[in-house]
């Protein structure tokens, strides 16, 4: 039972402490999860990352159940999803409650706006950490941008974009082992 109480934990303070979900989430999953602890290696975290992005929902719920998951099957996930969920219930239950006293006050204002390039940078680190392990290197770089601007500036839709990614992926990798 410690075990699932710990994972609880875990999740908990992440969920409670961690601004600009998902993926703000992910250097601290893999910190506690990889490195601290070591249960999962840096490319099952990865693979599970991946696993989290692909399904449909919140990518921080969706972590914490393949986290969960993979240590401890069914409970595991049910115990990391309560604490990954349960702080920000809790905090939107608050704000919703007591939001409409406050949030036309300056001070408050000023602090969400000095919040907004914290929670950039708690964004770009598991970008750049994520490029890494999933062996993007200079000459594939270009893609990202490339669909980027697919999707902003030619308004194509992102399913399109991930479709010819995945086809042009599955070329370049078969014209490889040729």
């Amino acid at each position: 039972m410690k075990f699932y109480i710990d994972l609880f934990l875990i999740f908990f303070k992440i969920g409670a402490f961690t601004l600009g979900g998902g993926y703000a989430m992910l250097p601290l999953i893999e910190a506690e999860i990889v490195t601290k602890h070591k249960w999962i290696s840096p490319k099952e975290f990865l693979d599970l990352t991946a696993m989290a992005q692909a399904a449909p929902g919140i990518l921080a719920v969706n972590m914490a159940i393949f986290v969960g998951y993979k240590l401890r099957s069914f409970l595991g996930a049910v115990f990391a999803t309560l604490g990954a969920v349960l702080p920000s219930f809790v905090i939107i239950l608050l704000i919703a409650l007591f939001f409409h006293n406050f949030r036309e006050n300056p001070i408050v204002e000023r602090i969400f706006k000095g919040i907004r390039p914290a929670v950039v940078a708690l964004i770009a680190v598991p970008v750049f950490r994520l490029s890494r392990s999933a062996g993007i290197t200079w000459k594939t770089f270009w893609i990202v941008p490339l669909c980027a601007l697919a999707v902003w500036w030619a308004k194509i839709s992102p399913v399109y974009v991930v479709l010819a990614a995945g086809i042009g992926g599955y070329v370049f990798c078969r014209k490889g082992e040729k």
